[in-house]
Order: C-alpha cells, then sequence, then structure tokens
C-alpha cells in the first residue's frame, strides 16, 4: 500500500526521543468578493501513522481586508469543528479569530 505525501518523519536528533511519523493535509475552498470579503471551507488534518489516528478539523472563516489607523489588517474569525481527534486531542466546537498585519511593497 502507498502513504499518501508530504510527510513528516525523524531524520536528526536525539536517538531516544519519540519517533514522528505523520501526514498533514490542508485542502481549502475560498471565494473572495470584490469589496475585499473573503469566505474559506478548510480542514488542516493529520494522520499520526504510528497511533493509527487522525486529527480532522473543519473550519469555516470569514475575512475582511481593511486599514485600521492607516495600516493594512485583514481581520478572519470563524468556527471549527474537530470531526476526528487523537486520544488527547481537542474536541468538539472551537473559535479561531487573527488579526493579519499586511505591508504591501
Amino acid at each position: 500500500m502507498r502513504r499518501p505525501s508530504p510527510r513528516s518523519c525523524p531524520f536528526a536528533g536525539p536517538s531516544d526521543r519519540a519517533d514522528i511519523n505523520a501526514t498533514f493535509l490542508q485542502p481549502f475552498v475560498t471565494y473572495t468578493t470584490p469589496n475585499a470579503w473573503t469566505f474559506s471551507l478548510q480542514t488542516e488534518s493529520t494522520y499520526d501513522w504510528q497511533g493509527d489516528q487522525w486529527n480532522v478539523p473543519i473550519a469555516a472563516q470569514v475575512a475582511k481586508l481593511t486599514k485600521i489607523g492607516g495600516q493594512l489588517v485583514q481581520l478572519q474569525a470563524g468556527p471549527r469543528y474537530y470531526a476526528a481527534s487523537t486520544d488527547t486531542g481537542p474536541e468538539g466546537w472551537a473559535l479561531r479569530f487573527n488579526v493579519v498585519l499586511l505591508f504591501p511593497t
């Protein structure tokens, strides 16, 4: 069986540390309106090959490009739901809020 990529595997460092063998996937769909509103649906899924477990947060997000005091910023917010999680990972719903400072050249 072929395993998907990209995949993280250890290649350096102390030999007594825990092994890492994981795949990270980040598919997304985004739509931006002419007046700088952006609507996104995405996941930042990780598969742990050692533990045979998935972490699958599904997120919807709304963003607005604007200026605050002359500074160009993007304000982002939206809910996230963990459809699958590792034994010690997060569960249920979460809310994400981001402020991105932009410095165009």
